[in-house]
């Protein structure tokens, strides 16, 4: 009989190319890995992974049992929450990844109520600006702010936020208040690259529909949003930012927003996952989240401005 387990074990293995990874992912030790690895070829009668000190590779028999058996494993999934007449039967772990600002201003000040609903469930909230690789970090969905830019990946559009350009109080004071697109010439741009050595293309804005960048002068790149704020906040420059991610500082007058009649083009925020068939737990999260997002003012206004 082929029992789920060991369907479970091989895609795992499969995906990450790694006994050890997937061990660990699964909670369960190597020598596990191996033994349901080497049950199902028995049970099959085939080699499904090639082997060697250096790497796991899948064979073509394995690739076919790759393809069907998720969807196996998610047909089972959804046979196990077909009945479940509550959602606060669901249990097992969760695992999410989303950008640090989202997580830290939007999710966690809401999180427990999610949570009190469903308290049997492991939940894993990984909080990073990196693009995660959804499957081989074992991710059941990621929230994105930004280009999806991975089409094997399903995308489910949450939302568009707002960007605003800002400035701290003491940056304003000290280099004047642009009023417009040519005033930037004699002001200083914080460049915000996902990966450091790749200069940002400078200021974003609309012009007849189209994003347009304005290059800038600016001695401080940074890779992650925290920084990105504490930099402003430091009055070392301009930023562009998502509103939700500094309205506190707005409505606070710890930040300024600057240029409001310059249009600026949204950032779409999209919530990612690996196949369409997914377990209970997983789709009754998403479900949260959707709805999280989607009430009035999480992401776009309103907001006083000030300055």
């Amino acid at each position: 009989m082929l029992r789920p387990e060991l369907l479970r074990t091989f895609v795992r293995v499969a995906e990450l190319a790694s006994f050890t990874q997937a061990g660990e992912q699964l909670g369960l030790p190597r020598s596990t890995v191996s033994e349901h690895i080497q049950a199902l070829e028995e049970l099959l009668g085939t080699r499904l992974l090639q082997r060697t000190t250096r790497k796991v590779t899948v064979t073509q028999d394995g690739l076919v049992l790759y393809e069907r058996g998720k969807d196996m494993l998610a047909q089972l999934d959804g046979l196990q929450g077909l009945f479940r007449q509550q959602d606060e039967a669901l249990s097992g772990r969760l695992r999410v990844d989303m950008p640090t600002v989202m997580a830290r201003k939007l999710l966690m000040p809401r999180l427990g109520e999610f949570l009190a609903r469903h308290p049997a469930l492991d939940l894993e909230v990984s909080c990073t600006d990196r693009r995660v690789d959804l499957v081989r970090e074992g991710f059941d969905c990621v929230v994105r702010a930004g280009a999806v830019g991975d089409p094997s990946l399903v995308a489910r559009l949450l939302g568009r936020t707002p960007q605003v350009t800002c400035a701290s109080p003491a940056y304003l004071a000290a280099h004047g208040v642009p009023r417009s697109l040519a005033d930037l010439a004699g002001h200083r741009l914080i460049h915000y690259a996902s990966v450091l050595g790749a200069r940002s293309a400078g200021f974003e804005y609309l012009q007849n529909g189209e994003t347009r960048s304005l290059p800038m002068a600016g001695a401080l790149s940074v890779n992650n949003a925290e920084a990105y704020e504490s930099a402003c906040l430091g009055g070392l420059g301009l930023i562009q930012v998502p509103l939700h991610g500094v309205r506190d500082e707005l409505e606070a007058g710890r930040l300024v927003r600057v240029l409001e009649d310059v249009a600026l083009p949204s950032m779409d925020v999209s919530l990612l996952y690996a196949h369409r068939h997914l377990p209970q737990r997983v789709r009754v999260f998403m479900r949260w989240l959707t709805q999280l997002l989607g009430e009035p003012g999480v992401l776009g206004p309103p907001v006083s401005a000030r300055g």
